[in-house]
């Protein structure tokens, strides 16, 4: 069987974190969406997703398809069900559609579909502050996913531990002095990460590989940090999407950071409002600031942004794709893709400029800023335009 992710109805929900990516390469527990799926499934996947994304993410039909709404995370029982499904078949959870059965080239009319429906337990990321809010039961599962049935590597005795049958280390890690608490959720340290002494971790956490932690590093989870990234300071209920720096002093709380991102030293962000009231964020599916129903909601922060040393964001920001901020005071709570600048005021971050940036940080991690990529984001400077003042 060939399965197929499909944006759905929730991608512009989630951008600006969805401009660069289909919605079902997100990260939120350890893995991404459909790394997720494809372990569940035993098999690979590919993504139905915006025409400027194709030809980086295409989508490979044979056959038999079934499509699989990317913004649903996948558990035994859903994937179960997935599997059993039958030529002309959908499936829904109360009334939205969760996947379908389809031939090739098929001119599908889900009107006529035998619809059947889901009874199980569902976790779907709709909005931002999704990623962050379910992080927390993302990551036990991912947790308990994969390491089923596998040993950790040794913990050192040096290193203090509670609840050490919810630690798992991946071979290489580097870790001698420090403090990891499982007794609130599992701790999960991926392949050749490092965890620098005097780190202090609660858990729910994860690190990817060739990930670290700096020195006495205070981090509360459900918190991730993905491949190749980097954290120091204060952290709390945090997901850092992946190759992504925040090496120094300061706070960052209850928000989600892109990948290719750097924090400069003494950046914090506030995650509670002063009154005490809901925190309303930027949505671009409704063009305005939508009360988010949570009264902790910190940063989100599109792919290739930046942030100079001492930023201090307000609660509930949103910054988009490749933008660069400094400067003291808060800065607006929308920051538009593209931009450059501050409190005082911004411009726009030119093309040029911002893919000879991204080139040099991809290199530092040896990965490749390709055309397809500079194509990706220029797509992604055109349609973010309107945001940008004139």
């Amino acid at each position: 069987m060939n399965y197929i992710l499909f944006d759905g109805e929730y991608r512009v929900n989630l951008l600006p974190l969805t401009y660069t990516k289909p919605v079902a390469d997100l990260r939120i527990g350890i893995l991404t969406i459909r790394e997720k799926w494809e372990l569940y499934l035993q098999s690979t996947t590919t993504s139905i997703t915006e025409d400027y994304l194709s030809e980086k993410f295409p989508m490979v039909e044979l056959e038999e398809n079934v499509m699989i709404k990317g913004s649903v995370l996948p558990n035994k029982d859903l994937v179960e069900t997935i599997k059993n499904l039958k030529e002309n078949q959908a499936l829904y959870k109360n009334e939205e559609l969760l996947a379908f059965f389809c031939k090739e080239g098929q001119e599908v009319d889900l009107d006529s579909f035998q619809a059947i429906e889901f009874s199980g337990k569902t976790l779907q990321i709709k909005h931002t502050w999704d990623l962050f809010s379910f992080n927390g039961e993302a990551l036990e599962a991912d947790f308990d996913l994969i390491t089923k049935d596998r040993k950790s590597a040794p913990i050192p005795e040096t290193v203090h531990c509670m609840n050490p049958d919810r630690i798992f280390l991946e071979e290489g890690v580097d870790i001698e002095i420090g403090v990891l608490n499982a007794r609130n959720g599992a701790i999960y340290i991926g392949r050749n990460a490092e965890v620098q002494e005097g780190a202090m971790i609660r858990g729910p956490f994860a690190m990817g590989e060739h990930s670290v932690v700096k020195m006495g590093a205070k981090v509360f989870g459900p918190t991730t940090l993905g491949p190749k990234s980097k954290i120091g300071g204060e952290v709390n209920n945090t997901i850092m999407s992946g190759y992504c720096s925040k090496g120094h002093d300061g706070y960052l709380g209850n928000s989600v950071i892109g990948e290719w991102c750097n924090l400069g030293a003494d950046t914090n962000n506030s995650n509670l409002k002063n009154n005490y009231a809901n925190v309303k964020v930027w949505e671009y599916g409704k063009e305005r600031f939508v009360d988010t129903g949570l009264q902790f909601c910190g940063l989100v922060m599109g792919d290739h942004s930046k942030c100079g040393i001492n930023t201090m964001f307000n609660t509930g920001t949103i910054i988009g794709v490749s933008a660069n901020i400094y400067g003291s005071n808060f800065p607006r709570n929308f920051i538009p893709s593209f931009s450059w600048g501050g409190a005082a005021g911004f411009t726009t971050y030119s093309k040029a400029k911002a893919f000879d940036t991204a080139d040099l940080v991809m290199k530092r991690k040896n990965e490749d800023f390709s055309d397809l990529d500079k194509d990706i984001m220029s797509h992604i400077f055109e349609i973010t335009s309107k945001y940008r003042a004139k």
